[in-house]
């Protein structure tokens, strides 16, 4: 029997709970495809009503936890699109975030899973109000299974007040008459930015 590579073992399992997984060579292109995905998405009706929308803005992408540099380059991309990017004081858009970026710790490939520090309140939101979530993961974070990465998962959770999620697909439940329904606790759909380096 063939013995699969942690990559393409990652993928395939991503795929298996409906994440669109994007392979890209950096960072710039990530954003790229994130701004793609935004144009490409259907604005939200309540965003009008909000009040938090600038007029010069179609579309929010929350992007919390990128250095001053990323987050510029991110912005410009942005602006050319008429899409405004926010990095903190996600309360302030309870219902109107587009897309939610993340740059995310590690992967598991058994079950194509997201692992992601989200001590930050704002990191919390931006996984959570979104309609789409687009996570980045470098290749070289993949691990074959939790187990694998439990001297990680250690320093991850050291803290007391430590907040690590499990990100395994889009949001979903079937706790309302087992009805499967997507997108009730979270994003409706998530797109990971896989990254070799």
């Amino acid at each position: 029997m063939k013995k699969i590579d942690i990559k393409e073992e990652f993928v395939e399992k991503a795929s298996l709970v409906s994440a669109i997984v994007h392979e890209v060579k950096s960072i710039d292109e990530a954003f790229s495809k994130t701004i793609d995905i935004c144009k490409a998405k259907k604005p939200r009706e309540d965003l009008v009503s909000l009040g938090t929308m600038d007029p010069l803005f179609d579309k929010i992408v929350a992007a919390p936890g990128l250095d001053d540099s990323s987050f510029s380059l991110f912005d410009n991309l942005g602006k050319k699109s008429k899409i405004s990017l926010v990095n903190k004081g996600l309360r302030c858009f309870p219902g109107g975030i587009d897309i939610g970026f993340t740059l995310c710790d590690y992967g598991i490939a058994q079950t194509g899973t997201l692992v992601l520090n989200s001590d930050s309140e704002d990191m919390r939101l931006a996984t959570m109000l979104c309609e789409i979530h687009v996570a980045m993961l470098h290749v070289s974070r993949l691990r074959e299974t939790a187990n694998a990465m439990s001297e990680e998962l250690t320093k991850l959770t050291a803290q007391p007040s430590s907040y690590t999620a499990f990100i395994t697909g889009a949001s979903r439940t079937a706790d309302i008459e087992r009805v499967l329904a997507i997108g009730v606790h979270g994003p409706l759909e998530l797109h990971i930015m896989l990254m070799e380096g």
